[in-house]
């Protein structure tokens, strides 16, 4: 497989602030820090997959692509406290000096990887970027996101190469509450939430959550009980995620790839390891062949354990890439054999009445 892979040293530099404003809190870099991001590169670098790889270069969003999803204002606020010393930009949210600049390749890169996967330059495509994107809003950064990559990713593809119907999955541990508001009311864009129930933001990414208007049936929230793992996470792919795409049918299936829902991650409690994310891909690998001839795009939000996440990463990618290095994940044995990863009944209970849900969900 010619698998595409966006990165940036730029992507590196973003800086997130501090964790807490609050005056009894002694201060400390915010969660959302490079060092996770740049060891799934090191990784990809020191296992030898990263030179099987097709470089996609990264460019800046232009103004006309960003403001297919955010408001003028919103923009102008961005730019405003880069130019500046750095600012809140929303809830959660926080960008340094030149923020403006490193989101802006953040957005362009996700875009350059869905065209590439379009064109055919590439079989499938994995966006390593930072800043995140699937909580921001059109009027507002949040939750460490500030501009909505895979928003304006399917934008582009939908304006520019002519795509109708688009799927989007998100297995971040948070729900992607950014990505499903701007395609709430659309039919053409199938979202898929798989997210921690009530984790972040809390209000949103309910079961019963499923769209309005002529979107009535095309966003679907699967919010997984704490302490889901492997068993929970495939069933959910199974029983509810590849029966959705199979009655939307999309032309493109873009991944909100988070690797918060792995074991030990700060800002989630769940047990997924890099095997859960290696058979998710393959999932979606062989239902993007089945459905949209193969075209396949992630691209990366969360995950917040530098030790840990690396390993998840090289599995996507691997897999992506039809290609297995020599490394050994040195937590996969202790991980896979923790208790409760397979499928417990009140988490079936949930996909159960998930699935029963499909028939909403228009072909």
């Amino acid at each position: 497989m010619r698998t595409g892979f966006v990165w940036h040293e730029r992507f590196a530099w973003h800086d997130a602030g501090r964790a807490s404003q609050s005056p009894w809190s002694e201060p400390y870099p915010a969660l959302d820090r490079p060092e996770s991001k740049r060891r799934i590169h090191s990784l990809l670098a020191a296992s030898g997959l990263l030179d099987s790889l097709v470089p996609i270069p990264v460019r800046e969003a232009s103004e006309t692509e960003l403001k297919r999803f955010h408001t003028p204002d919103y923009l102008q606020r961005v730019r405003l406290a880069s130019a500046d010393d750095g600012g809140m930009v929303g809830e959660n949210v926080r960008i340094g000096p030149n923020g403006y600049d490193i989101a802006l390749l953040a957005a362009g890169g996700c875009i350059e990887a869905v065209d590439a996967v379009l064109t055919g330059r590439v079989d499938n495509a994995y966006a390593l970027v930072r800043p995140c994107g699937h909580h921001a809003e059109a009027d507002s950064g949040r939750g460490f996101c500030v501009f909505g990559n895979v928003v304006l990713a399917v934008r582009h593809a939908q304006a520019v190469r002519g795509i109708e119907r688009v799927a989007v999955v998100d297995w971040d541990v948070h729900h992607g509450n950014g990505t499903e508001a701007a395609f709430y009311d659309d039919p053409s864009v199938l979202t898929i939430s798989l997210h921690q129930e009530r984790c972040y933001p809390p209000d949103s990414g309910a079961l019963e959550d499923i769209g309005k208007g002529a979107g009535r049936g095309f966003a679907l929230n699967l919010p997984l009980p704490p302490g889901s793992g492997h068993g929970a996470y495939l069933a959910a792919l199974d029983r509810v995620v590849l029966p959705a795409l199979q009655r939307f049918r999309p032309e493109l299936i873009v991944v909100a790839s988070g690797l918060d829902a792995c074991v030990g991650d700060p800002l989630g409690r769940m047990l997924c390891h890099s095997e859960t994310y290696r058979q998710m891909t393959r999932r979606l690998m062989q239902a993007a062949e089945a459905l949209c001839g193969g075209r396949l795009a992630l691209c990366h939000e969360g995950g917040y354990a530098p030790s840990y996440a690396p390993f998840c990463g090289l599995a996507i990618i691997e897999e992506l890439s039809s290609r297995r290095t020599s490394v050994a994940d040195p937590m996969l044995g202790w991980y896979e054999s923790l208790g409760g990863q397979a499928l417990q009944p009140h988490q079936a209970a949930l996909l159960n009445e998930a699935a029963a849900r499909l028939e909403g969900v228009a072909a």
